[in-house]
């Protein structure tokens, strides 16, 4: 008798993120903080749903009478429309495969199946500190990968003369991982004169970016936030993007992303996008269509877009309001100006110097949960518990360990 098929396998390690959101379910304490998944919440603790969300599933509802697939590629509106909100007029659109993917985690799965069928034998640069599952998605698919120091923890600041480095050794037809705006867990992003010093960089050493923006208009707005995407596309031959719609439409459970790829040339784009497609087909067959319909309505209609583009100014303020408000209430109750990082960083993530003794203490006296890289979601802070919250980790950080 052959041996039983589940009998050699291992439970997995746990993904820190979800093993966070599970404690915090099972926590019955009334004033407990959740600031691990990276959610946009309001005052109330709430991931509310945007009007103009809601405006465009009314159409929808209205004027919809299928239910049918929508190919293997999506929605090619959606993908066309979702080019011009990232790249802009950065570069010909003829030389721009784009398709729609589940979420901006199916975008880089697509990416990275493309890129192991193209380029197998190249090496992933990821940066340090990046997210778990980057690593995951390239070995995924068999690619290699490595890291590049990003960000000085002490300093809280980007390394970037090491980054610079480190990439410099980097094989020719290496791929080098890019957080787009906010998407670093450390909150810190690359400055304009950064992004056209990679550009560089990539062009003398022949490395392919790949940036993976999924926050796009949580930091200083839609145009701004894609400024280092669109400085590379409009300089370099080929790159790679993930782009999402979970944060900046507040469609997380919908699963709304696109895989855009920037070719030579338009045949190489055709070819490109073919090759995603075959492999969108084997992966999942045809992606999901709600989320992308309800995008797709939003920026085809001049209305709507306009109220997308208010709610979207009134999430991203309200957000950096947050920033500065910990930095300020971290000057007044320590007198030291350690913390002031927070409110230079952009987006939702921030990381605090705690140690993990120190985070679990946060977890087990004051019911604040906090990653174990001492990640914090900015977002998930109500301002009226800033600063019982600030008082929580400074004596914390009092306590020995």
């Amino acid at each position: 008798m052959s041996q039983p098929l589940l009998a050699a396998l291992q439970p997995p390690p746990a993904d820190p993120i979800l093993a966070l959101g599970s404690l915090f379910a099972a926590d019955t304490r009334p004033n407990k903080l959740d600031l691990g998944i990276g959610v946009y919440k309001d005052e109330a603790g709430e991931t509310p749903i945007m009007l103009s969300v809601k405006q465009a599933e009314r159409q929808l509802l209205a004027s919809r009478t299928t239910k049918r697939y929508v190919g293997a590629r999506g929605d090619r509106q959606f993908a066309a429309a979702m080019l011009d909100v990232t790249f802009g007029a950065a570069t010909e659109a003829s030389r721009i495969a784009s398709l729609q993917a589940p979420g901006g985690t199916g975008a880089l799965r697509i990416l990275a199946q493309l890129l192991a069928e193209a380029r197998p034998k190249a090496t992933v640069w990821l940066p340090s500190p990046t997210w778990l599952n980057h690593q995951a998605i390239f070995a995924a698919v068999g690619l290699k990968t490595a890291y590049y120091p990003y960000y000085d923890t002490e300093q809280s600041t980007v390394r970037f003369d090491s980054l610079c480095d480190r990439l410099g050794s980097a094989t020719p037809g290496d791929v080098v991982l890019l957080h787009g705006c906010c998407h670093n867990p450390s909150g810190a992003d690359l400055d304009e004169a950064q992004w056209r010093t990679l550009a560089t960089l990539f062009l003398e050493r022949d490395l392919i970016p790949f940036v993976d923006i999924a926050y796009q208009g949580f930091g200083r707005g839609l145009d701004e936030d894609a400024r280092g995407l669109r400085i590379l596309a409009a300089r370099l031959p080929e790159l790679l993007a993930a782009s999402s719609c979970s944060k900046n439409f507040g469609l997380y459970s919908e699963r709304v992303g696109c895989a855009l790829v920037l070719a030579r040339n338009p045949r190489e784009a055709e070819i490109a996008a073919a090759r995603m497609t075959v492999h969108a087909r084997t992966i999942y067959s045809m992606p999901p269509d709600h989320g992308a319909a309800i995008v797709r309505t939003i920026l085809e209609d001049v209305d709507l877009l306009t109220n997308w583009h208010d709610e979207l100014t009134s999430i991203r303020e309200d957000m950096n309001e947050k920033r500065a408000r910990l930095a300020e209430a971290f000057l007044q109750a320590s007198g030291s100006d350690e913390f002031a990082y927070l409110a230079y960083g952009f987006g939702m993530f921030s990381l605090l110097k705690l140690s993990r003794a120190q985070i679990e203490e946060a977890r087990a006296a004051f019911g604040i949960y906090i990653v174990e890289d001492g990640r914090i979601n900015v977002a998930g802070l109500p301002v009226a518990r800033i600063d019982a919250f600030v008082e929580s980790i400074l004596t914390i950080r009092k306590s020995p360990h």
